[in-house]
């Protein structure tokens, strides 16, 4: 191998999809790369020009990728592939390419993707991966294709249920005595109603003991009296992933399966508990139902240890971060109201006056993977004024319960005592509603950093029309401030990209983080602020997780599609880089050592902090903040 070969070589190897070939095939490629040096201002390719038959690899220096406009798609620099979209399509060149600064790039043909990198399962599944999350500059004759490979991506290894095709059905007019007596002939646990073959109620072993057993109704009664209506229905291209989650999310043991996933078309199946145990093991649920059945603090803190583990073990399998952050959650929120029902049974009286527990911060975004501290707030029922002391009073005990047990279980106390029973954060509805219009009408430095904590809460116990009569009562305070959002957007661009000048990642000055680069604040926080502002301009009140602010912006916002797709799959790998290195440091994976990082993590690193800047440029013109930045 020549010397311009074994430089090549030397230097992609550090790089993905190139340090996943096998050493052999890098050298193949290495020695028919093409190397190319570029002027300021030199095209690379045009729009409208046949592609070529190569993709680049940006060597030194920095390429632009261009529209027609001459406005700025994309800015590639050391390490950064381009060009791959264009020569899998084929046809013209869509967007411009051309140097910024004197650069050197590495030309890489489709033979030697064909012959040697598509071959390779990893490396192809790497670009795969690489070319559907970095959407920004696809135009819309590309979405089709752009979007199965984000299916594809995500959802290859999660395996569709096996449901039972052959479910056990009665008439509306069939007898409780019936029903049972069919159960009981066809050894199933469950039977479905039906109604000209379409599921309109079911009835399970639980409804027998619960509702007949107990003498509550009797067996002569309709089926239609005891059973649960409407029932739950997905498709039959339903994943395991998917009915996991629906059921952890329903409470609930069985799934309807229908030709197009609705209760209106004709039922094909049936999907239960057992068949999930069955297709794969199923710690999550078996948790869920140890959480259940605990009865003291110390064994919900084994439970969520061992949640770590199959945290890990979903990492390793690869399972998209957004299913293994709503399963988590999950958890989390079943281990909070276990916690919530041993507390009330330590209480002297029952509680005097409707209540709800709110998760709040990153657990209230359904994204706490890892047991860092906790953030909780309460809310009762407003209550007349001669009760309100011994109200307050009441709950305040109950939260201090709360605070301490998830603490016993790993989630440790706030050190801001952001929690509920803090007197500041347990509340009456009228009181929350005027801390939350006191922020808003007066958004200076400390009312905003709160907003951006209270505003993502979810209800995790209690009385869910309280927090609706709640979410309505902030969203008329952000009307009528219209200049709020204005201040949002300022706090929301305080952390810009974060890399230097010079490229160089911005790390802590001082303290004792000193020289690491905190992940959380510099990455993460710019995205969801990001999401937050946008979802609360277009009013929508039930969206709190970040990943799902993206994709319902991208569905909102058609014309700013790209960006907030680039956001979502950036927070994506950030989470998941996040929550990998807390695993394997025993902490919140917050501070990183940048020493411990290969060009490889630095690479993927650096490419996500690149979708900061697109969402704060849009940001920045969407509330006319040109100024700030």
């Amino acid at each position: 191998m020549n010397t311009i070969a074994e430089r090549i070589y030397d230097y992609l190897k550090a790089f993905p999809p190139f340090n996943l070939l096998t050493r052999n095939q890098l050298l193949a490629v290495s020695e028919r790369v093409d190397v190319i040096y570029l002027e300021k201002d030199k095209y690379l390719f045009e729009i409208d020009k046949p592609v070529k038959d190569h993709f680049y690899v940006v060597r030194d220096g920095a390429v632009g990728l261009f529209r027609e406009n001459n406005s700025l798609v994309d800015e590639c620099d050391e390490g950064d592939i381009f060009g791959l979209r264009a020569l899998l399509r084929t046809g013209l060149y869509k967007l411009n390419a051309k140097a910024i600064e004197e650069s050197i790039v590495y030309s890489i043909s489709s033979e030697l993707l064909e012959n040697y990198i598509t071959t390779n399962k990893d490396a192809s599944q790497f670009l795969m991966a690489s070319f559907a999350s970095n959407t920004r500059a696809k135009q819309s004759d590309d979405d089709d294709f752009i979007e199965s490979l984000n299916r594809s991506s995500e959802y290859t290894c999660l395996q569709t249920a096996d449901y039972s095709k052959n479910p056990i059905t009665c008439s509306i007019h069939t007898s409780v005595k019936e029903a049972a007596q069919i159960m009981t002939e066809k050894h199933v646990g469950s039977i479905i109603i039906v109604n000209d073959n379409k599921p309109i109620g079911i009835i399970t072993d639980k409804d027998l003991r619960t509702k007949i057993a107990t003498g509550k109704n009797t067996i002569e009664d309709k089926v239609s009296v005891i059973m649960s209506s409407p029932v739950i229905t997905y498709p039959e291209t339903i994943t395991v992933a998917e009915a996991q989650i629906a059921m952890l999310k329903n409470k609930i043991t069985h799934l309807c399966i229908t030709k197009d996933g609705t209760d209106t078309s004709a039922l094909t199946g049936i999907l239960s508990e057992h068949d999930i145990i069955v297709l794969r093991e199923n710690n999550a649920s078996s948790l869920i139902k140890e959480i259940k059945r605990s009865y003291w603090p110390d064994q919900l803190k084994d439970i969520r240890e061992r949640t770590e583990t199959l945290l890990t073990k979903y990492l390793e399998q690869d399972i998209p971060i957004d299913f293994i952050s709503k399963l988590v959650s999950a958890i989390n929120d079943a281990i909070t109201q276990r916690i919530i029902e041993f507390a009330l049974t330590e209480m002297a009286s029952k509680p005097p006056t409707k209540f709800t527990w709110l998760a709040i911060g990153s657990q209230g975004r359904q994204e706490q993977l890892l047991m860092t501290d906790q953030d909780n707030a309460l809310v009762f029922a407003d209550v007349e004024p001669s009760k309100y002391e011994n109200t307050k009073s009441y709950f305040l005990k109950l939260a201090d319960h709360i605070n301490h047990s998830l603490e016993i279980v790993g989630f440790e106390l706030c050190p801001a005592q952001m929690m509920a029973n803090n007197p500041k954060w347990c509340n009456s509805v009228t009181e929350w509603s005027q801390q939350f219009k006191s922020w808003i009408a007066t958004p200076d430095q400390d009312n905003l950093m709160l907003c951006t904590i209270f505003f993502d809460y979810e209800h995790v116990y209690g009385d869910l029309s309280i927090v609706n009569q709640l979410s309505e009562q902030i969203f008329e305070s952000i009307a009528s401030h219209d200049i709020f959002l204005n201040y949002l957007g300022r706090n929301a661009l305080q952390n810009p990209p974060p890399l230097s000048f010079f490229r160089q990642f911005l790390v802590e000055d001082d303290g004792e983080h000193k020289d690491q680069f905190d992940i959380k604040s510099r990455a993460m926080m710019p995205l969801v602020d990001a999401a937050r502002l946008l979802i609360l301009s277009h009013n929508i009140k039930s969206t709190n997780n970040t990943l799902e602010r993206y994709e319902k912006l991208a569905e909102l916002e058609p014309q700013n599609k790209d960006t907030y797709i680039f956001c979502l799959e950036s927070y994506k790998n950030l989470l998941r880089f996040r929550t990998q290195r807390g695993l394997a440091n025993d902490d919140s994976g917050r501070f990183i050592d940048l020493e411990s990082l290969n060009k490889s993590d630095r690479l993927r690193l650096k490419r996500s902090f690149k979708a900061v800047k697109s969402v704060q440029e849009l940001i920045k013109t969407r509330f006319k903040l040109s100024q700030l930045l």
